[in-house]
């Protein structure tokens, strides 16, 4: 079987409306459900944990027994377990909706199995409609459903002999406007913005997005801090538009799960040389971008620190994605290949 031509434009609207919704814990979905001739009955999209999924939003806005017989479009498979709410599947099924056209499988274990449920019951089930264009709304829950986790980018700015600061610590700036405005268009794509009170010690961070003449951009990543030494009473992020976060442990790990329960599908590590080496030390670091200046500046204040590598053997290899230009900088994104802590 294969989506008609009103099926695949319910599924276009139905990926609008599951834009709306923000990056979650759960997935963004929308839902149109259709009549048997293809007309548009209703519209659902969901809107957060805690909240109707969108198959039951869009059900919601009809009269009992309105849907027998009708189709729903969806842009991920229907749920088939009780959270907060019951399974979407159940719900299709009781409603007496006679086909279920969507657009992406679930990737998680405890979710999936809805498609299965529908054809047990007796319903049509058409499946990856637009798959492509779901996947990629979805990435960064996807993501985060593969690795467990937020995931984590490890950020630093850097002399090309390899320094983040002159002798006397200042590092302001190393490098120029055009790299430090991708570091910002960065920062407003995160949940998250994440550095140490060393960091907030020595260099009052905002921590904001900001464009070029120092407006705040519309999305503001959420400050955290970690470390044990309590924040300045008249420290810049206490200025943030979101609150911030601090956590006085070492265990990043804990503080990556507890971002990821609010909901944080990316981190964005701006910590300075000891939180980066931290991150990569305990193989949380999933992508690093590293902008390079064309300045020297020697020393001993070196972007990175003890990382864990004590030989050659051990160290950490990484696969680069990109080197840009921006301006007289250079980025380099890489990604760290997988290592096991046992070479």
């Amino acid at each position: 079987m294969s989506a008609n031509d009103a099926e695949r434009a319910a599924m276009q609207r139905a990926l609008e409306l599951a834009a709306r919704g923000r990056r979650g814990v759960n997935p963004q979905v929308g839902a149109v459900l259709l009549s048997p001739e293809g007309e548009v009955l209703a519209e659902g999209w969901h809107r957060g944990a805690g909240t109707p999924h969108a198959e039951v939003d869009a059900l919601a806005r009809l009269a009992p027994g309105a849907a027998r017989g009708a189709t729903a479009v969806v842009t991920l498979e229907p749920c088939n377990h009780t959270g907060r709410t019951g399974p979407c599947a159940a719900a299709l099924i009781e409603a007496g909706v006679a086909r279920v056209v969507y657009a992406l499988d679930d990737p998680t274990p405890v979710a999936a199995g809805g498609a299965d449920r529908l054809r047990a019951a007796g319903i049509d089930v058409v499946s990856g409609v637009r798959a492509d264009d779901a996947r990629a709304l979805l990435a960064s829950w996807i993501e985060v459903q593969r690795l467990g986790r937020p995931h984590v980018t490890v950020k630093w700015a850097q002399s090309l002999d390899g320094r983040a600061a002159a002798a006397d610590g200042t590092s302001q700036w190393i490098t120029g406007p055009e790299a430090r405005a991708d570091v910002h268009r960065r920062r407003a794509a995160a949940d998250a913005i994440v550095v140490g009170t060393g960091t907030v010690i020595a260099d009052d961070p905002s921590l904001t997005a900001r464009d070029a003449d120092g407006t705040l951009l519309p999305d503001q990543p959420a400050p955290v801090v970690i470390g044990h030494t309590p924040l300045p009473a008249d420290a810049a992020l206490r200025r943030h538009p979101r609150s911030p976060r601090t956590f006085a442990t070492h265990d990043l790990a804990a503080v990556l799960a507890a971002l990821g329960e609010t909901g944080a599908h990316r981190v964005f590590v701006e910590g300075g040389p000891t939180l980066a080496s931290a991150f990569l030390r305990a193989g949380l670091a999933d992508e690093v971008l590293a902008y390079v200046a064309p300045v020297l500046l020697g020393g001993d204040r070196l972007a990175l620190t003890d990382i864990g590598v004590d030989t050659i053997d051990a160290a950490r290899r990484l696969t680069v994605a990109a080197i840009d230009r921006l301006g007289d900088d250079l980025l380099v994104v890489a990604h760290p290949r997988p290592w096991n802590g046992d070479r």
